[in-house]
């Protein structure tokens, strides 16, 4: 009996095969994507829902296009280290989804997730009144379901911790909010996109409490020149302004929450 060519075991492929085709990563592609329907000075849609995850003791849910972060916050709980410290200990866990980027992530930990998880440590630290969990532990996980730039997962990211932690009921001082600036070409651009952020010379993250009146923490990155550098003022004037906007957007929707509890 002759053997047939065609294997019925397997799906044979198509006789022809392409490779795929790639985003071209040149100027036109970057200007095709910087093209915003908003202003320089307008930021993205914030959807913001605190208490999704019941399991937590606090937790929120932040969106802003197509950036998606979900935070839950678990404790004050008795640290696991044997040494007794008068002042407690924050915890800030960050961990990108394997589909959250364009390119399929490893699910192990790696040096970005970390260098985000200590930006929105020093955004929220110093307005947690950690004085009052002498030998505790607040552990703070942010998972980011879609990314779409570093600025904006650093941005939200602290908006959604600063929510889940007054979710839980920890003390704090004032609720953090946060917002992200880059300089593309001469104007300076609010809540740039990746695209956004790749085509700039710079980028200025600050958070700061607008109900004391503060800034807690300032983030840059780029190279500028000299020119250049005189637009950070100006980018961070821009970014604590919209932060006023963004903190009764936070405080709405803590407050809608508990009226639905």
């Amino acid at each position: 009996m002759a053997q047939s060519a065609h294997d019925r075991r397997r799906i044979n492929g198509p006789e022809e095969s392409f490779p795929p085709v790639f985003d071209d990563e040149d100027d036109d592609y970057f200007k095709l994507k910087t093209q915003r329907k908003r202003g320089p000075g307008d930021i993205r849609p914030i959807f913001l829902q605190p208490g999704l995850i019941s399991q937590a003791n606090g937790s929120a849910y932040i969106e802003t296009e197509k950036t998606k972060i979900a935070c839950a916050v678990y404790g004050p709980r008795q640290s696991k280290t044997t040494t007794y410290s008068e002042k407690g200990r924050l915890n800030v866990e960050v961990k990108f989804a394997p589909f959250s980027c364009t390119r399929r992530r490893a699910p192990m930990r790696d040096a970005e997730d970390r260098s985000i998880g200590v930006s929105i440590h020093q955004a929220i630290v110093s307005s947690i009144r950690l004085e009052l969990f002498p030998k505790s532990t607040i552990d703070v996980f942010i998972t980011i379901i879609e990314n779409d730039g570093i600025e904006g997962c650093i941005a939200s990211g602290s908006l959604a911790a600063s929510t889940a932690l007054a979710d839980a009921g920890i003390e704090m001082l004032g609720l953090v909010a946060s917002c992200s600036a880059a300089i593309v070409g001469d104007s300076i651009q609010l809540d740039p996109t990746e695209a956004e952020a790749r085509a700039s010379s710079g980028t200025v993250i600050l958070a700061c409490m607008p109900a004391l009146d503060s800034i807690t923490s300032i983030w840059q990155s780029g190279q500028m020149s000299a020119d250049l550098s005189l637009k950070v003022p100006q980018c961070m004037e821009q970014c604590y302004e919209r932060c006023n906007d963004i903190h009764s957007v936070v405080a709405q929707s803590l407050l809608e929450h508990r009226k639905t509890d």
